[in-house]
């Protein structure tokens, strides 16, 4: 835990008491703040209570006397509406912040020089932050990891000299942290995604881009700049004095960092040089991961890790649940698991990474649904529909690709076993990348993607990739 010493004596306001709300009330406590937390849930609030942390409604109590509300980032800030907590303490004239806030704070207080690193985008944020703690700690770093990732960041060992926190951020985290200031931020990329809570794409960028604006004077924006945004946010981080390291997976740079021909090159004053060689490492596979590792890349090199060490941490990086995840292997026939691509551009990605696919997508679909992927249609030899979506897809798709609604998973998993093992394909995938959310069938992508994963496992055959 992280004690908040920033508020001792103070009255605190905290509202949401999930994971990161419960450990921002325990570690103001702890520091001496006098907490009182809120929440729409009884069993929330019994949860807290037992903790030993007071509870009450928080649109009854005076906030004359609270110093800041601190938000769950499940909260609107500002769209489609304030959160009604956020009304009363901006009435008030109270501060609304986050957890991540409160550690910047304390990091600030005791442990200045401590290096921390904060990774944003739209997608590949939790890859690209588990790949350079692995990295760190394949340096033999002291390496603390959380955040949006699944660690509140408060619940991680306190800064200090020699100790990286490696942190990933999402966009309501990043509203909630108005003095982020890390010595390495990343923003891999940027594409439509949360509008409804940002209002439009243009706030969404401008919220994202406050990560690495907040980069110390000393420190290093590391952005990936193979969209429109991004490229804009780097020329504006450069005018404003930042030190910025482009990224790309598209294109040579004649100043940055890219990846050619699976490895990754940094080019500087007319030269270039290898830096890393990502081919035949299968949790780095497709376009999306090498864009990945050469974010973490570039930060490694920012803290100063070897090239030698690097290519050891590249090459035994384990890959990430739900994320390209290989499950299995039926004689040719291999089974992925990318549960985490809930939207089109995520799900893009992994169609781009396999020639033969049989797909399984649906779910609840979000906005544009999957026309944007049109291009990789003829990567796909089949597909499987599940869910509310799979009405939309299957006119989608039309007569382009051949498809079946599926319905349920299970269905899925089995039809697209037996096709593709009657395909005689060199190697076919059998891939669950749903460009949807999960919300119709499952609680979230990691119970979609465990199921998937039982569903594969129990299939007469199978052998686990290790």
């Amino acid at each position: 835990m992280i004690p908040v010493t920033s508020f001792a004596g103070k009255r605190i306001a905290v509202f949401g008491l999930g994971g990161s709300g419960l450990a921002s009330a325990r570690a103001l406590k702890a520091g001496g703040a006098d907490v009182i937390a809120g929440d729409d849930g009884a069993d929330k609030l019994a949860e807290a209570a037992a903790a030993g942390i007071a509870t009450a409604d928080l649109r009854t109590i005076s906030w004359s006397g609270i110093s800041a509300l601190v938000l769950t980032p499940g909260a609107p800030l500002t769209h489609p509406a304030p959160h009604w907590s956020v009304l009363l303490a901006r009435a008030a004239g109270v501060e609304v912040i986050g957890d991540i806030e409160l550690f910047c704070r304390e990091r600030r207080r005791h442990a200045p020089d401590a290096p921390f690193v904060a990774i944003t985008g739209t997608n590949g944020k939790s890859t690209t932050t588990a790949l350079i703690a692995h990295l760190m700690r394949v340096a033999d770093y002291d390496t603390q990891m959380g955040g949006n990732i699944g660690t509140a960041i408060l619940s991680l060992e306190p800064p200090r000299k020699g100790r990286v926190h490696v942190i990933e951020m999402s966009s309501y985290q990043i509203d909630l942290t108005p003095s982020l200031d890390p010595n390495v931020g990343i923003l891999i990329n940027l594409s439509e995604d949360h509008i409804d809570r940002h209002g439009t794409m243009a706030h969404y960028a401008e919220v994202k881009e406050r990560l690495v604006a907040g980069v110390q004077p000393q420190g290093t924006a590391i952005v990936g700049v193979d969209d429109g945004f991004c490229r804009d946010i780097a020329d504006r981080l450069e005018r404003a004095g930042k030190r910025v390291v482009r990224i790309s997976v598209k294109r040579p740079l004649p100043d940055g960092i890219y990846v050619e021909h699976e490895t990754i090159l940094r080019a500087s004053g007319g030269a270039r040089s290898e830096i890393g060689r990502i081919g035949g490492i299968g949790s780095l596979r497709g376009l999306h991961n090498a864009q990945n590792a050469a974010c973490a890349a570039a930060c490694a090199l920012a803290l100063g890790l070897a090239s030698d060490t690097l290519q050891a941490g590249l090459r035994s990086f384990p890959g990430l649940a739900h994320r390209m995840e290989q499950v299995g292997r039926i004689g040719d026939v291999l089974f992925v698991n990318d549960s985490k691509g809930t939207n089109a551009d995520a799900t893009a990605h992994a169609l781009s990474s396999f020639p033969d696919i049989f797909w399984i997508a649906g779910g609840k679909a979000k906005q544009g649904g999957i026309t944007s992927l049109t291009g990789y249609f003829p990567r796909i030899r089949k597909a499987y529909l599940i869910g509310e979506a799979a009405k939309e897809f299957s006119a989608t798709l039309g007569e382009q690709v051949p498809h079946e609604t599926s319905e349920t998973l299970d269905v899925a998993v089995a039809n697209a076993a037996r096709d593709a093992a009657a395909a005689g394909l060199k190697e076919a995938v059998v891939l669950l990348s749903p460009a949807c959310a999960s919300f119709d069938q499952y609680r979230n992508f990691e119970i979609r993607g465990a199921k998937f994963r039982d569903l594969v496992n129990a299939l007469p055959g199978v052998k686990p990739v290790v």
